[in-house]
């Protein structure tokens, strides 16, 4: 095998397909990118979970494979000038030359490396790399992180005739995202689970203002974008029947302004931490909220203003729960809706489309 490669190129390859890679397993090869030097170059990580491949524009002089440590070869690669590599290999030896700087590692066999999953085509749907990356982001932070049900340690993606919805959900609340989509490929509606630990590295491939393409397998999903693919096991089961879990006939609604409500919980949440956890007490009053804590530090509270009255409704939140879904939300000004205070709290757009839901779940109040 021999081949040449800007460095700039080949770093952000090696940097891609490193992702993926197992920090430890009993295949030393996993430890590994797979270097694949045919038609074009080619770089593959693999965990037997997710596995990345990217392609980069390189001069092939020989053909061959092997794999090559992810840290080493990635850190070698790293501190090289700004200039053009030289990768050669004798058997298990691999050189890697720039000007007058030269390495010389050893390589594991490819036939150890695992193969990537062959993704047989069933649906596929196309959309904006920012736009997906967006979606991603907005409702990640919901995706649980309890095993015993494995379902929703992942995100949902529903596809029919009005778009792309993603939903995550972990028991004490629920993000929702729902965008047009540029194409798609299927008979009617479908959908799909993609654990959240992929969707993580999907956003960060999602770098650009392409489009990506998610293909759906029998048993696993590809999003593909430009020369790089991610491809992932799909999580089976059945996923919360969210549409019946969101209440939409609330008998309270006001509106906020976002960051004015984000600025107000994060300085009363000054005296909450990991050790002494404490409940937000909102209550909505006629054109504000009160929110207060009380901790073994202290006491804070702060009033924020609102549009609309809330008759005086009082209820507990979780201030990270809370806090999140208002820094997710893609709008300056929500709507949140109420039934009582023991009921979600359902946050929606003030204005233009529903392309967004969130709902986060009370916490009991102790008496005052």
């Amino acid at each position: 095998m021999k081949f040449s490669c800007e460095k700039a190129l080949l770093s952000g390859a090696i940097s891609a397909a490193s992702r993926t890679v197992a920090a430890k397993s009993a295949i030393p090869a996993m430890e590994g990118i797979l270097v694949e030097a045919g038609e074009t170059l080619r770089l593959t990580g693999y965990n037997l979970e997710t596995g990345i491949q990217a392609a980069v524009p390189a001069e092939i002089v020989e053909k061959g494979s092997l794999v090559l440590s992810a840290r080493l070869f990635g850190e070698i690669v790293r501190k090289m000038p700004d200039d053009v590599i030289v990768v050669t290999s004798q058997d298990y030896a691999v050189f890697i030359q720039c000007g007058p700087i030269k390495y010389k590692i050893m390589g594991t066999d490819p036939g150890e490396f695992p193969e990537l999953p062959n993704v047989d085509q069933q649906n596929a749907l196309t959309i904006a790399q920012p736009v997906l990356r967006s979606m991603i982001s907005q409702t990640l932070f919901a995706v649980s992180d309890n095993e015993s049900r494995p379902v929703h340690t992942g995100s949902l993606f529903e596809v029919d005739d009005t778009g792309l919805t993603v939903v995550s959900v972990d028991g004490y609340r629920l993000a929702l995202r729902h965008e047009a989509v540029e194409e798609k490929k299927g008979a009617g509606a479908f959908s799909f689970v993609v654990p959240g630990s992929a969707l993580s590295e999907v956003e960060k491939i999602c770098s650009g203002e392409e489009t990506v393409t998610v293909i759906q397998g029998a048993r696993h999903i590809m999003f593909r974008t430009g020369d790089t693919l991610l491809v992932c096991r799909r999580l089976e089961g059945d996923f919360l029947a969210y549409k019946n879990a969101i209440p939409r006939n609330n008998t309270v609604k006001v509106e906020v302004e976002a960051r004015a409500l984000l600025s107000s919980i994060d300085r009363v949440s000054i005296i909450i931490s990991e050790k002494l956890k404490s409940p937000l007490r909102c209550v909505f009053g006629d054109g504000d909220v009160s929110i207060t804590t009380k901790t073994a530090i202290g006491d804070a509270a702060d009033q924020c203003p609102i549009d609309g009255n809330g008759g005086g409704l009082e209820i507990g939140f979780n201030n990270k729960y809370l806090m999140d879904a208002l820094k997710a939300a893609p709008a300056g000004k929500l709507r949140m809706e109420f039934t009582s205070g023991v009921a979600p709290c359902v946050i929606l757009p003030a204005e233009g489309e529903e392309n967004f839901v969130y709902m986060v779940l009370p916490v009991r109040l102790k008496a005052n």
